[in-house]
């Protein structure tokens, strides 16, 4: 990691984004260091209310042990087979087999959009978050993850835009919500010119995110971008300060 590149977004972001949470970051490596392992789980668990903890400071790493939930491993990388029934799971269930979550309204519908999931190449390698300021020269994150509200995500998102013509800079695919913080960007990141990933719409997953928060994560080579020319954005305008007193209300209500 670039320890330049990281004290000059946290400065740039306390500038310009005063009181709000430093973003995650995730990458795919052999070896956890140092970090918090997390352990296998009893039953059931969401990936997205562990990563929680990761947010107020502890970093976390997982491995096809510690993931537990069926979308999670396949939007993980660990496992590359759709799990049985998965496509009348996700539309309206099989009666007597399996309860349908009804995020599709036909089996056949999973199946057409199951067609565009490439499995990640995760195997035999750990998934390790951390929060930005503590990042290491040891660690090489591959996507930065912003939780924020929508006064927030309003300036990610025109960062996220503001070197290209193209104005469709940012995408919001549908899936879980680990895929549009793990799966869609990590695939960005991948590319010549990745694209920012809006999400945390999965209904199933909004119990672990805080009120009104939505996440829009970064490809790493993406976000070295943005933080060159944050100075040289709206975020030097007039404009952009009435945004920031909006956020400190928003922060005050949230308390």
């Amino acid at each position: 990691m670039d320890i330049i590149l990281r004290d000059r977004f946290v400065v740039l972001w306390q500038k310009y984004f005063p009181g709000i949470d430093l973003p995650i970051t995730f990458e795919f490596r052999k070896e956890s260091l140092s970090s918090q392992k997390v352990p296998p789980p009893n039953g059931w668990r969401c990936i997205i209310c562990q990563i929680g903890r990761v947010r107020n400071g502890t970093p976390l790493v997982f491995d096809s042990h510690s993931i537990t939930c069926r979308g999670g491993l396949l939007f993980s990388g660990y496992s590359h087979e759709r799990p049985p029934h998965f496509q009348h799971f996700l539309s309206h269930g099989e009666p007597g087999v399996v309860e349908g979550e009804r995020y599709k309204q036909a089996p056949e519908i999973v199946d057409e959009w199951m067609k565009n999931i490439v499995p990640l190449p995760s195997d035999g390698k750990e998934l390790f978050f951390s929060r930005w300021d503590q990042l290491t020269e040891q660690d090489n994150p591959e996507v930065v993850i912003f939780f924020a509200r929508p006064e927030v995500i309003s300036g990610l998102f025109s960062l996220a835009n503001f070197d290209q013509g193209d104005p469709n800079g940012v995408i919001c695919p549908m899936g879980a919500g680990c895929s549009s913080i793990i799966y869609y960007p990590w695939h960005e990141q991948q590319k010549d010119d990745p694209k920012v990933v809006l999400g945390m719409f999965d209904p199933s997953a909004r119990g672990c995110v805080p009120l009104d928060v939505l996440t829009i994560a970064f490809p790493m080579k993406k976000f070295a971008r943005v933080v060159e020319y944050m100075e040289e954005s709206f975020l030097i305008t007039k404009t952009w300060n009435t945004v920031q007193k909006k956020m400190e209300r928003s922060a005050a209500l949230h308390r």
